[in-house]
């Protein structure tokens, strides 16, 4: 297992952006022969310095902060697991970017329990401080709800049902880094009737195809913030997801998720209603997603309007 992590601190001018689900996901199938955007020959202007730390360059990576870290976690096999920023200063991720294709959505017969039958194993990242990061044990559990008796569960950024592949994968994705708190009735519902999905449409991935990810939640933004645990990490009020759909003839889609982190069911509710553009997702989050294509084919896909990324994904 290798793991690697820069000190992002100065950049060119020029640089850079689970429970159960309801009976109505994961259903929906993309258009199974989308036209794809012709990638012209042009510059980028936003585009990561990956001059220090290639891994910026992949095109899950949002814009870099110069006032934060990235983290890539890989493996000898599969290469990279995922890559996290994580914000010293707040004492939590703002990201976890990772990419999906036929191969590394294989499961390859692997579970969750059959690959940790005596529980989950949490850890704390090697990258991070210890005294930085959400305790492994009983600092969520005695964290609650803003006016309820409901704890806080470890939520997953990318979850361990995306890394199934190999276990030395799916451990890594339980490093407390990758993890920010979420009620049940959020984590064990709604978000995860969204991983669901977009995991069913890696399922079904091609030779060539590729979905690039980016997840996290608001950690940044003062009325963004539900409020904080026992040990003072923050509790985000919103959750997002921005998807890249990519085949073998180049970048075709892009599908942004918003939704608040509400304590209650929302499972039953059909997910083209927390769709949005990605150009309102960096207006929402202030994260510049996708930076590393080039300037025209990430405003045409990122400028997409709801009800075409409705229809494009097939929701």
């Amino acid at each position: 297992m290798n793991k690697m992590f820069y000190s992002l601190a100065v950049f060119a001018l020029v640089a850079c952006g689970g429970g159960s689900s309801s009976s109505d996901g994961p259903n929906p199938t993309p258009d199974p022969t989308p036209t794809p955007t012709p990638t012209p020959t042009v510059g980028n202007a936003n585009k990561n310095d990956a001059s220090e730390n290639a891994y910026l360059a992949r095109l899950e990576m949002p814009k870099a902060r110069t006032d934060s870290k990235v983290i890539t976690h890989t493996t000898k096999d599969y290469g990279v697991t995922y890559s996290v920023e994580w914000d010293s200063n707040i004492r939590a991720q703002r990201w976890t970017c990772y990419d999906m294709n036929k191969r590394n959505a294989a499961k390859n017969g692997n579970t969750r329990k059959s690959l940790w039958p005596d529980g989950d194993p949490w850890n704390y990242d090697p990258d991070v401080a210890t005294s930085d990061q959400q305790a492994t044990y009983s600092e969520l559990s005695k964290s609650y709800y803003p006016g309820s008796k409901d704890y806080y569960e470890k939520g997953h950024v990318c979850p361990s049902n995306d890394r199934l592949y190999t276990k030395d994968a799916n451990e890594q994705t339980f490093y407390m880094t990758n993890i920010l708190p979420m009620v049940g009735k959020f984590n064990g519902k709604l978000w995860q009737k969204m991983e669901l999905q977009v995991n069913s449409w890696a399922q079904k991935l091609g030779d060539g195809d590729t979905i690039f990810i980016c997840k996290g939640g608001t950690i940044d933004k003062a009325d963004q913030i539900l409020g904080k645990t026992i040990n003072n990490h923050v509790v985000p009020k919103y959750f997002f997801m921005a998807l890249l759909f990519k085949n073998a003839s180049g970048p075709v889609r892009m599908l942004g998720f918003w939704a608040e982190h509400l304590n209650e069911d929302k499972s039953g509710d059909a997910l083209k209603s927390y769709v949005v553009s990605i150009d309102e997702l960096e207006e929402k989050t202030g994260i510049d997603f996708f930076c590393n294509l080039s300037d025209t084919i990430e405003e045409q896909l990122e400028s997409k309007t709801a009800d075409d990324i409705i229809s494009a994904w097939g929701l």
